[in-house]
């Protein structure tokens, strides 16, 4: 707060007539004088020099305004104080602590405020000066332009932040979406494996069986012959054990069933279980028999790239349009406002190849789009803005060539086949019901280009079909 500035009456006394100062002005040393004191000072051939350092002042006096308002003050103080209570009232701030002047200019070059006496100064002379006044209005007016910058800035952080707490919760929905689709395939696995396991424990069931029952047939076999062979032994004994004529007369008959021929006994063969039939590469049998179940489609669609107008199936091959935008974070890989998607792989070599199914969808592009390509801003997907495509809309077939070429096809593909060439710069579409050639891009692959798929139709979704896959162990010739 301002205090009350009051000054000892010498110090606002000429240093020549010793009285009050009378119109005072400052020399370039900084000490003040009444002019008409300073001036008839000068006449008396005294040169140009201070009366009190004797330094020359080339320059003429400056009129003191703050000091002639301190000694009219003290003046009027002296005269009636109750008049001019108030009026030394001064915040010490607003005072220059060089010259003891209200600081009454600013400086432009050396942003500070100075007085008139400072203006004169060598430090800031010829500096271009305002009234302070002014300079307060400028500087208001550049404090609220950097305020206004800085409340945008805080905005966009307070956007950012907002958008990374989204992508966080947007993160969790995520890692339970893949758990869930994780959880859902291997249980598939664990099915098909449980179902494999059970099969081959009952067929090994069976075998045991019919071997065991086989192996039982014959043993009641050979316990029959044990039988009859053990009843000749018990009767050829008895009759042995007899004496004289006795013996003669039943010899014939029991020589002759003592001779009857009798087979020796075989260990059938196979009777064992064929153990190398079950646990022989046995991992690799249930493989090869899981490939019938497994699908594999050549091209995996990624959602982090995906509009936030376009739902995509669970595992990922198919999109179509919908009416509702759905609240997804804003990364720069995503499509929006553009109905796009990519391709999870990107290619810079090599060939490539996938089915789309296009179906009765009655707006789609598909193709491959440069990774450079605008994500951001509704772009029209053509040559020159980084993609080689084919087009189907308003019941026509379009290359996207600059300007599209109009396509004319025989039939309406139900699939259109892409086969990507990176090595020859190649970008070739078929219909593969009958492999009819439909557009093929020339045009040089420098840098990697990923599956690419636009769709303007909710009813019939744009679908990668899956290859058939095969197991096989290599042979040597």
């Amino acid at each position: 707060m301002a205090g009350r500035l009051s000054l000892p009456e010498v110090d606002l006394s000429c240093p020549i007539c010793c009285e009050i100062f009378k119109d005072p002005v400052v020399l370039k040393c900084s000490h003040s004088f009444c002019a008409p004191c300073l001036q008839q000072y000068w006449t008396h051939g005294r040169s140009r020099e201070c009366p009190l350092c004797r330094s020359q002042s080339l320059d003429d006096p400056v009129p003191s305004l703050t000091l002639r308002n301190l000694c009219e003050s003290c003046i009027q103080e002296s005269e009636g104080p109750e008049e001019t209570a108030g009026e030394l009232y001064c915040d010490p701030g607003e005072m220059c602590l060089l010259h003891g002047e209200r600081l009454k200019l600013f400086c432009l070059p050396d942003k500070e405020p100075i007085c008139v006496v400072c203006h004169t100064s060598r430090k800031h002379k010829q500096h271009d000066c305002c009234p302070i006044s002014e300079a307060v209005v400028d500087v208001k007016e550049k404090m609220k332009s950097a305020l206004s910058s800085l409340q945008e800035k805080r905005d966009v952080f307070d956007k950012m932040k907002k958008n990374y707490e989204d992508t966080v919760a947007y993160i969790q929905v995520q890692a339970r979406f893949v758990e869930r689709r994780t959880r859902e395939e291997f249980e598939k696995l664990h099915t098909f494996l449980r179902a494999e396991e059970e099969a081959r424990v009952e067929a090994l069931k069976r075998e045991e069986e019919e071997r065991s029952r086989a192996v039982a047939q014959k043993i009641e076999e050979i316990t029959r012959e044990i039988t009859s062979v053990s009843e000749s032994i018990r009767v050829l004994e008895e009759e042995i054990a007899l004496e004289g004529v006795s013996v003669l007369h039943k010899c014939k008959r029991t020589l002759a069933r003592a001779n009857c021929p009798i087979r020796d006994p075989v260990t059938a063969p196979d009777a064992l279980i064929d153990v190398a039939k079950y646990v022989g590469s046995l991992a690799f049998h249930v493989w090869e028999k899981m490939h019938k179940i497994v699908k594999y489609t050549p091209v995996t669609l990624d959602p982090n790239t995906a509009a936030p107008w376009l739902v995509l199936s669970d595992d990922l091959t198919s999109v179509c349009d919908s009416d509702e935008k759905q609240k997804l974070p804003d990364n720069p890989e995503r499509y929006d406002p553009d109905t796009g998607v990519l391709g999870r792989e990107g290619f810079t070599s090599g060939k490539r190849a996938w089915d789309v199914s296009v179906g009765d969808n009655t707006a789609w592009v598909v193709g491959v789009a440069k990774e450079s390509i605008q994500r951001k801003e509704k772009v029209s997907s053509v040559l020159k803005n980084g993609y080689l495509c084919v087009y189907f809309y308003h019941k026509m077939y379009f290359a996207g060539t600059s300007p599209l070429t109009r396509l004319n096809l025989k039939r309406s593909p139900q699939r259109v086949r892409v086969l990507l060439d990176c090595d020859k710069g190649r970008v070739s579409f078929y219909d593969p019901h009958d492999n009819t050639h439909i557009y093929t891009f020339k045009h040089a692959i420098t840098e990697r280009v990923f599956p690419y798929f636009w769709v303007g139709c909710q009813q019939c979704p744009l679908t990668v079909e899956p290859l058939e896959v095969s197991v096989k162990a290599a042979e040597y010739c």
